[in-house]
């Protein structure tokens, strides 16, 4: 009698396999369609501003300008300052295009970064150019997310109880002018004195002294290409002290210029338009919120 052979069992078919490759197409399309209205979201000047910046900002090869340099640092730092080639890249020029209060309301993240690598840009010329000083403790350079501050002894800039610029300091004024006048950035000049008191014909108090030094400065900057309708003068007297004024060298820290230079250009005027921020105003609008704007920190 013939052996009966066993039925083979047919091997069970997944009938839903198709869910699989339908799943990464759907992902996919999703995917293409991010990316498709991010594209659209931004016009073409701004993704190539974007792209340039980021390519800047990440570069690792060291910058091809230097400063140049004459003179002897023993015999006087102020004779080793010269000028250095003017900035001619356009990307930096348009970093700081729009005003930091509408950076702030729009919470503009592209913007933001924009002037964050702009303010940089704008620091590490500053820092070339003032080596010297820099050096010397004469300049301090200190910078934040959105702005400068160029700290200047008025020891090299004006004579005691004088709002005159001295000789030697017109050089330097002119040079950092020079540099901030290829930055579409505002300039706030802060006038600051010590606390010993003044009582001239010209000067009544200290308050007529720290804002005429910096009248002095805005000045010269005016007429040296920064553009006067985005700067302004401000004299704080004696009553913004970096140090204690109990002793000479307190009181020679306080006698003091400050440059300030804000990211972004003055926001329009017109009624009901904000008066322009200070810099405390926007330590007080980037500290709320965990010290972030837009999730950058």
């Amino acid at each position: 009698m013939p052996r009966r052979r066993k039925k083979k069992h047919e091997d069970h078919v997944n009938h839903e396999a198709w869910a699989i490759p339908y799943a990464d197409l759907m992902t996919l399309l999703l995917a293409f369609f991010v990316v498709m209205y991010a594209i659209s979201s931004l016009n073409e000047g701004k993704y190539r501003i974007l792209s340039s910046s980021l390519v800047e900002a990440f570069r690792s090869t060291p910058r091809s300008i230097d400063p140049i340099q004459t003179g002897e640092l023993t015999r006087s730092p102020l004779s080793s300052v010269v000028e250095t080639p003017p900035i001619t890249s356009p990307i930096e020029m348009a970093h700081m295009s729009r005003s930091l209060e509408e950076i702030l309301v729009d919470m503009d993240l592209e913007g933001l970064s924009l002037a964050i690598v702009g303010i940089n840009a704008l620091a590490d010329e500053i820092e070339m150019a003032m080596a010297p000083l820099i050096e010397a403790g004469m300049i301090e350079v200190e910078r934040d997310r959105l702005w400068i501050e160029v700290q200047i002894n008025t020891s090299i800039l004006f004579a005691s109880g004088s709002a005159e610029l001295s000789p030697d300091a017109v050089p330097i004024m002119q040079q950092l002018a020079a540099i901030l006048s290829q930055f579409p950035a505002r300039v706030h000049v802060e006038g600051h004195t010590d606390n010993v008191p003044i009582s001239t014909p010209i000067y009544p108090s200290n308050w007529e002294l720290s804002s005429g030094r910096a009248a002095t400065v805005v000045n010269l900057f005016a007429r040296n290409g920064v553009n006067p309708e985005q700067m302004a003068a401000i004299g704080f007297g004696e009553y913004r002290p970096k140090a204690d004024n109990d002793t000479p060298e307190g009181r020679m820290k306080n006698r003091r210029v400050n440059i300030v230079v804000l990211a972004g250009q003055r926001p329009r005027i017109g009624a009901g338009a904000p008066p322009e921020m200070l810099r405390e105003d926007m330590e007080m609008l980037l500290n709320q919120g965990g010290g972030t704007v837009g999730g950058v920190p």
